[in-house]
Formats: structure tokens, C-alpha cells, sequence
């Protein structure tokens, strides 16, 4: 792969995911029974060739930081290159920064210490797994300034209710790939094409876009400076399709509907079959099916005592679930125990939630109960 460095930005706290980022991360999110969010994108750059690769950290990143360590399990802890962590100084906010160009500026000198030719950004709000050689390839066949991932949507099955704070992005692409028009979070969608938030461009210019953009008050990379110069054509951006499985992770709903997705054998095969996906390990026990136990259609991950019935859910590492217990569409972190007795439908349980014996939770597939760290029931 050409040479090529990564930068991940990973999200503020959101409102739209409510217990969920209180306390990490969007990017930090854990998803399918063993993963994080982040795990994706690093494996992705890793899978590509990419050995340096920077972590923009913001809001509550702790988490995040805690599960990242040094890079072992993604092979970025080297000497030479390796995985940096960018804390937020230098933002405009205490916690963050107000958009992708303040988070640039901030951290100027690990661009300009930096000698890959390519800077590939990623956004940390997104799930997909692939390897960007096709991608690299592309730009430098087109001569691009500026190369967009971008993916076809279903207006159908398309979730409208996206978080207002998060810039949806829309293309329209030409024949030969060149971008020739671009809408940010419209009321009417024009264009079948939504960025992914995965931006290609050569370091050297993006250290000047980012000058000039300091230098007049911007904030923002698609509407202060991609999307004028796809107007002005002062910036020749070009959209390259990608054509896996992608899902945003900006609402409760996105959450739950990507881990539902993932009962899906299809599914799985084209998020896991081609690419590895590393994370952190956890050396546990092999998940135990006690007596009673009727698990059906469901990801089970390791260290987890089943002695009741699941359905249709997703078990993270380590949780319990008691005698006469029924889990039915749920999403269950980390060290939870399900008391005996319990039912519990279409809900969310984050890390050590207690339910005591008897309890029942029954939401809706549209709106599932969220319940955050700690909580017992």
C-alpha cells in the first residue's frame, strides 16, 4: 500500500445515545458481544498496511483510552510509528472541539512530524470492515485532491432520526467519479449518497487546507472547506462506493439495529469474512449452558453462565442469566447478572446491570429500554 498514515476522530458524548455515551465515547461503544467500535476502524488501517495512526480523543475518553493501551492487539506498538493518543488540548470547548478543522489545528505537529504522503481521516461514529488499497488506488488514477467514501442508502429502511449535532453529508457523482455537488443535513435528500465520514487526501495539503482554514474562523471540513471547493472547483474531490455492510451509530435505534443485524449469518459473514477484526482480550472461560438453558439465534460471548432462555440477543463477556430467566431481543454487556425469573424484552443493559430475580422490562423494538452502568433493577 502507498504510504499512508490514519487519523480517527472519535465522537463527543451524544445526547441521542443517552446512557449509552454518558460515561464513553460514541467510539468507544462495545458491539458485537466482544468488540469496540473503534476496533473496526483500526482494523481496517491495520488490514491496509497503515502503521501510524493517531486517536483524537474528546468528551468522556477514558474508556476508550483504557481499551486502546499501547495498540498490542492492533500490532501498533512499535518504537517507529505506532498508535498515538491525541487528549483534546487546545479545542475551543472544554471537552472537545467544534469540529474536525479545530481538531486538525490542535494537533498540527503530529501532522508535521509525521512523513507518510497520504493521511487517511476517519470518523468514529461508523461500523464497516475493509481494506483501502482500492481506494489509494483510485485517487491516484484520478489525480484527486480529495477522495470521499461514500455508500449508497435505501430511502426506505434509511434512519431519518439521525442526531442533529452530527453532519449527514450527500453527494451527487458523475460518471467518472467526481464529486459535483454537495447537501449537509437537508430537510429534502436530492442524492443516494451518504459520506461515511472517511476522508483520503495527500498530508501536505491537508496541513495548507487546514491553515487557510484557521486563518478565516472555520470550524467545519465539509461545509467550510470540501464542500466550497466543490463549488468553486477550486478542489478536485472525487466520491469512491463503497459497497459493504456500514452502519452510523448515532441513535439508540442505529445501536440496537446493528447488533440485531448481527444475528444475521449474511450478515456477520461480510462484517468478519474477508478482514480480521482485533480487540483487546479478555482470557476467559468458554460460555457454559447449564441445565435448562434454551439459547436460540443469539451471540454468546465467552465467560457467560446461561441457565435460562435467549432469544434473539446479543451476550457480552461474563453475564449471568438465572433459572427461569427469559431474554428475548436484548443487548447485554459486559458482567451483568439476570436474576432467576426475569424477563426482559427489546432492551439495552450496559456493563455490571443487576436485574433481581422476578424483575421484568419489556420495551419496544422502535424504542428498547436503555439501562446505563451499574444499575441494578
Amino acid at each position: 500500500m502507498k504510504d499512508a498514515m490514519g487519523i480517527i476522530f472519535a465522537s463527543k458524548d451524544e445526547f441521542s445515545m443517552r446512557e449509552l455515551a454518558s460515561k464513553r465515547t460514541v467510539t468507544a461503544l462495545p458491539v458485537a458481544a466482544r468488540y469496540r467500535l473503534v476496533d473496526f476502524l483500526l482494523s481496517s488501517m491495520v488490514n491496509s498496511g497503515i502503521k501510524k495512526v493517531g486517536v483524537v480523543m474528546q468528551g468522556s475518553y477514558r474508556s476508550l483510552m483504557d481499551h486502546l493501551g499501547g495498540g498490542k492487539e492492533w500490532n501498533l506498538h512499535t518504537r517507529n510509528n505506532g498508535l498515538y493518543i491525541l487528549p483534546p488540548f487546545g479545542g475551543n470547548s472544554a471537552d472537545g472541539y467544534t469540529g474536525m478543522l479545530d481538531a486538525l489545528k490542535a494537533n498540527m505537529d503530529f501532522l508535521r512530524r509525521s512523513t507518510q504522503e497520504y493521511v487517511l481521516m476517519i470518523g468514529g461514529r461508523i461500523v464497516f470492515n475493509t481494506r483501502f488499497y482500492d481506494m489509494i488506488r483510485f485517487h491516484e488514477d484520478s489525480k484527486a485532491d480529495v477522495t470521499l467514501m461514500y455508500t449508497r442508502f435505501d430511502p426506505i429502511s434509511f434512519d431519518y432520526s439521525g442526531s442533529s449535532h452530527n453532519a449527514r453529508v450527500f453527494v451527487n457523482v458523475n460518471e467518472s467519479g467526481k464529486v459535483t455537488d454537495m447537501e449537509i443535513n437537508p430537510n429534502v435528500i436530492n442524492y443516494p449518497n451518504i459520506l461515511m465520514d472517511v476522508i483520503l487526501v495527500k498530508r501536505t495539503l491537508l496541513m495548507h487546507l487546514v491553515d487557510v482554514a484557521s486563518a478565516r474562523g472555520f470550524h467545519e471540513m465539509y461545509a467550510n472547506i470540501l464542500r466550497g471547493g466543490v463549488y468553486d472547483q477550486s478542489l478536485r474531490v472525487m466520491g469512491f462506493e463503497f459497497k459493504g455492510y456500514c452502519r452510523r451509530m448515532e441513535t439508540i435505534m442505529n445501536y440496537y439495529s446493528m447488533n440485531m443485524d448481527l444475528l444475521n449469518p449474511a450478515v456477520r459473514r461480510e462484517l468478519f469474512g474477508n478482514n480480521p477484526v482485533y480487540t483487546k482480550t479478555r482470557d476467559d472461560a468458554p460460555a457454559r449452558h447449564q441445565p435448562g438453558a434454551n439459547v436460540k439465534n443469539s451471540l454468546v460471548a465467552d465467560g457467560c453462565v446461561l441457565e435460562g432462555e435467549v432469544k434473539n440477543s446479543v451476550l457480552f463477556r461474563g453475564v449471568h442469566v438465572g433459572k427461569g430467566a427469559k431474554i428475548k431481543g436484548c443487548i447485554i454487556m459486559q458482567d451483568c447478572d439476570i436474576g432467576e425469573g426475569v424477563e426482559l424484552e427489546n432492551a439495552i443493559l450496559d456493563k455490571d446491570v443487576t436485574i433481581l430475580s422476578g424483575g421484568k422490562l419489556i420495551g419496544l423494538k422502535q424504542y428498547p429500554i436503555v439501562l446505563g452502568k451499574n444499575v441494578t433493577a
